[in-house]
């Protein structure tokens, strides 16, 4: 009998092709022999109770970004939780089983989810991406030519700014998977990028508004924090070198996360 290992991918999975009964009972059973209660699996990834208690009575499932620490909170693969039962050590697969859970990895990513570069009426975010961009490391080169103060976290911040920016101008999700929308549910995972907001509830309603205040508060660190050091360092460079950094640090941790969770809360 020909057998096969494989690795599957849990991008690409089917909520409709697996049995949500059995797969409740089998996280249940799980959390038990953990002795986890349901507010403890709830509480490490960052959701309510009240989903972990609908999976258990098969309600729903969980999203696919949730697979991998709730397979690793539970001790099992990914692979025994798509099967729903543990597999001995040193167990392989046979073909006509692989051939199930590809089949069902495959559909439960049937939800396609839009990017930013692939929608049209994003691309003036990515247009005002890249004059941030620009403008910011114009500011920057003026900041080192002149040898400012403070300039390293000017350059730390205008990074962070670049990186975080790029990725929720260009290729954030711009539309949440629907089990958001049906579950209470503070951790957003894409591939390596993982954010979390205890309090606030991802959903379709505040995705926009929260992207939104993310894309803007990032585009202007990079505009905005090389042009206040460029001032105030050279107005008042030796009382800016002992605070500057520290009021940068406010600047772009308050400046981010004010508007975020005002924008999740107010339409969330």
């Amino acid at each position: 009998m020909k057998i096969i290992q494989i690795r599957i991918s849990t991008e690409v999975m089917n909520v409709f092709e697996i049995d949500k009964k059995k797969f409740g009972q089998f996280i249940a059973k799980l959390r038990k022999e953990k002795g986890f209660t349901q507010k403890e699996i709830a509480k490490q990834l960052l959701i309510s109770d009240k989903a972990v208690s609908k999976w258990e009575t098969g309600a729903s499932l969980p999203d696919t970004a949730l697979l991998i620490p709730l397979s690793d909170l539970l001790g099992i693969s990914v692979t025994e939780l798509l099967m729903c039962e543990r597999m001995t050590q040193g167990d392989t697969l046979e073909a006509n089983k692989v051939e199930n859970i590809v089949k069902a990895a495959i559909r439960y990513g049937n939800e396609k989810t839009e990017r930013a570069y692939q929608s049209k009426d994003q691309y003036k975010w990515i247009a005002f991406y890249g004059l941030s961009l620009f403008i910011g490391f114009i500011g920057i080169y003026l900041n080192d030519r002149t040898e400012q103060p403070c300039l390293e976290t000017v350059k730390t911040m205008a990074f962070l700014g670049a990186v975080f920016g790029g990725y929720f101008c260009c290729f954030v999700k711009t539309k949440l998977p629907a089990l958001y929308d049906e579950n209470n549910i503070s951790i957003f995972y894409d591939g390596a990028f993982h954010m979390n907001l205890p309090g606030i509830r991802f959903n379709n309603s505040n995705w926009p508004y929260i992207v939104e205040a993310i894309r803007i508060t990032m585009c202007l660190s990079m505009v905005v924090l090389p042009i206040i050091n460029f001032i105030l360092g050279s107005t008042a460079a030796n009382l800016w070198t002992e605070v500057g950094s520290g009021l940068f640090l406010i600047l772009f941790l308050g400046g981010l996360f004010i508007p975020v969770y005002w924008a999740g809360k107010k339409y969330g």
